[in-house]
């Protein structure tokens, strides 16, 4: 059940502020589990489940508690993925594509803003999608998640002069050979700001600072920079802040069976204390007191 004055489709969960409004807007684009009828794969459905990040919207659910927002994509991000560019297609992927493209590496290993690869490596499918098909997932279930992330930047941006946006994530305990990292154990945190280019350096040291305090070993920038989310929507000149964080799945799930440890509990209080943090500084940074 959703909260009461939030609103869900089959696309999107908004949960608007539950207390006194901050600047504060999180969002969890990855963690939807509503499969649609049309998604034909070819792999077993737990194993395409680990693609997800699960249990992320729940892991930060009470943020709207302490006056921000919070954004949740109900789809699989297999299916479509919101935080890639509309245009991170390889035409080569898809059987008559005929849309303008900009592949990535992500894409042409079949991780791109349509995946045709479990983690760059089985096929989803047993045959190409069609160019059609790419588009209407896109227009149906893309547009709509970023149309409620850039409504809620503005809403946001226009009553307070400022925006502070987390992105949030979760990671395989191991990177595999096409990622950055390759085959090797992450660390507990990975925090991302495009190189110091989406977010004020405040911000990013605030939850940095918070998840080491913990006790937490947190990377910074590797081997996540951040993705289309905290790209698209940021301009820290223009006080819109956003940055990402990955979470290690081992310390809040199992990652075979897909279902919570013992420790989810521990890692949901962290993580609303973070939410606590996040918007207590955010309420002080309306325009004119912002970095």
């Amino acid at each position: 059940m959703i909260p009461p004055n939030s609103s869900e489709s089959e696309f999107v969960t908004l949960v608007p502020p539950r207390a006194d409004p901050v600047p504060a807007l999180f969002d969890s684009p990855h963690s939807g589990t509503n499969y649609p009828d049309n998604f034909d794969v070819a792999i077993d459905h737990l194993k395409l489940r680990r693609t997800e990040d699960t249990f992320i919207d729940e892991l930060f659910a009470a943020v709207p508690d302490y006056g921000a927002t919070l954004i949740a994509a109900r789809f699989p991000r297999c299916y479509v993925d919101p935080n890639r560019s509309d245009l991170d297609i390889d035409p080569a992927e898809f059987d008559g594509w005929q849309g303008a493209a900009e592949p990535t590496e992500k894409s042409r290993i079949g991780k791109g803003l349509i995946w045709t690869r479990f983690r760059g490596m089985d096929p989803l499918y047993t045959r190409p999608l069609t160019g059609d098909e790419a588009l209407a997932r896109i227009d149906k279930y893309w547009r709509p998640y970023h149309d409620a992330i850039a409504a809620a930047y503005d809403r946001i941006h226009e009553q307070f002069g400022c925006v502070y946006h987390a992105d949030c994530h979760s990671m395989p305990s191991m990177g595999n050979i096409h990622d950055p990292d390759g085959e090797t154990a992450r660390p507990d945190f990975v925090i991302s700001d495009h190189e110091g280019k989406s977010c004020s350096p405040a911000f990013f040291d605030l939850v940095v600072d918070y998840l080491r305090n913990a006790g937490f070993d947190v990377a910074i920038n590797f081997p996540f920079k951040g993705g289309e989310l905290t790209r698209r929507y940021s301009d820290p000149a223009a006080n819109r802040h956003s940055l990402q964080i990955e979470i290690n799945r081992k310390l809040y799930m199992d990652e075979v069976t897909i279902k919570k440890n013992s420790d989810f509990t521990k890692i949901q209080n962290l993580m609303t204390d973070l939410a606590q943090a996040v918007c207590n500084f955010a309420a002080d940074q309306t325009l004119g007191g912002g970095n």
